[in-house]
């Protein structure tokens, strides 16, 4: 890889031995106790690694320490229902993490003989891991030396060259790529990468960092040259669309209906009760009964509004109405996709964050 074309003595060997030095002793004094840093586990990082991706550390942990208590190795991930998967999933979002996390670990069960592979090449081949994850996993796990390059070290490595290229574009990747490959020392990369992330989580903030605190402000062109503020150059900002939705909530028999979403709904492999985007064709009661039929096979009339419920997912800002339906034709076979449940079975079913609202409201639990 071509190297960067830096000002003054950055990525010299003097520069990158002190970087190296300053950046790991204050990281022996100040690294957070995570419970996935007290294992050299390769299963255990990799679950911690996809999991953090896009979820903020503190609702990581106990999230991490009940799927390990649950699946302590690939084998037994493998093994296991993908709702089972999901279930423990449930309120970490983004779930597609989760089916591939499911999918890699039966990849390694039945070509890897259950242990998690150790080989850069094999590593990638995993469903669900790019090139950062490969050597996040294999830098901590066995201190193979391989760069790692996400949101805080992006910033990071910015900062400390006064990058002040988009990022986000193949140039500002290859870019930062090669800085990153370019400093990491001959030992203790695992420490000395996690050691990165952990300086743009806890001191080079997007926002006000604490520069007199940094262990390698010296270090850093864009404090030298107070461009600290501008570095990096901010992503552009999500532009989101309100949406209005419906829930239809029908009980019948003491039990509630459910639909498993579809391959391509948002969800996918989550229950759900029967939801649409409201289309503002038409009076509300019509489209409540046609959509509940075409979702989950029958036939309903809308009743009263039970709750209103806003939440956000990806570009979307969502109102959420929850409707209760009446079902007018008892024995009318529902779709394949959806069921009759139970209440009390509702906790052993995967929800979205706003399905396991509704629960909540029908059980009181």
């Amino acid at each position: 890889m071509d190297e960067p074309k830096l000002p003054g003595g950055l990525l010299s060997s003097a520069w990158r031995r002190s970087l190296c030095k300053q950046l790991l002793a204050w990281f022996r004094e100040n690294a957070r106790d995570l419970p996935w840093r007290r294992t050299t586990d390769l299963f255990a990082i990799w679950v911690s690694e996809i999991m953090l991706q896009q979820t903020q550390v503190v609702t990581v942990v106990p999230y991490w320490q009940r799927f390990l208590a649950r699946f302590p190795d690939a084998r037994a991930l493998a093994a296991a229902d993908e709702q089972e998967v999901l279930r423990l999933w449930e309120g970490l979002g983004y779930y597609r993490r989760a089916r591939q996390l499911h999918a890699a670990a039966r990849k390694i069960a039945s070509e890897h003989g259950g242990q998690f592979p150790t080989t850069y090449h094999a590593v990638r081949e995993l469903a669900g891991i790019g090139r950062y994850t490969a050597g996040a996993i294999l830098s901590i796990g066995r201190d193979q030396r391989l760069p790692i390059l996400e949101a805080n070290t992006i910033r990071v490595l910015s900062r400390l060259t006064a990058y002040q290229g988009d990022p986000a574009t193949s140039a500002g990747q290859k870019h930062l790529w090669s800085i990153a490959e370019q400093i990491l020392p001959a030992k203790d990369c695992g420490a000395f990468n996690q050691a990165l992330m952990e300086l743009g989580s806890e001191v080079c903030s997007p926002k006000a960092p604490a520069c007199e605190s940094c262990p390698v402000a010296s270090l850093c062109e864009s404090r030298m040259l107070g461009l600290v503020a501008q570095i990096p150059t901010p992503a552009k900002r999500t532009r989101y669309e309100d949406v209005t939705e419906v829930a239809v909530i029908v009980r019948a028999r003491g039990r509630v209906l459910l639909r498993q979403c579809q391959p391509g709904e948002r969800w996918a492999g989550l229950w759900d009760f029967p939801r649409f985007a409201i289309s503002g064709d038409g009076a509300l009661a019509d489209e409540i009964a046609a959509r509940t039929s075409e979702l989950a096979g029958i036939d309903v009339s809308a009743g009263e509004r039970l709750a209103t419920l806003k939440h956000g997912v990806t570009r979307f800002r969502i109102t959420l109405h929850c409707y209760a339906a009446a079902m007018n034709s008892p024995a009318r076979a529902i779709s394949k996709s959806a069921r009759w449940v139970k209440p009390a079975d509702l906790a052993n079913y995967p929800l979205s964050t706003t399905g396991r609202k509704i629960c909540r409201l029908l059980t009181g639990v």
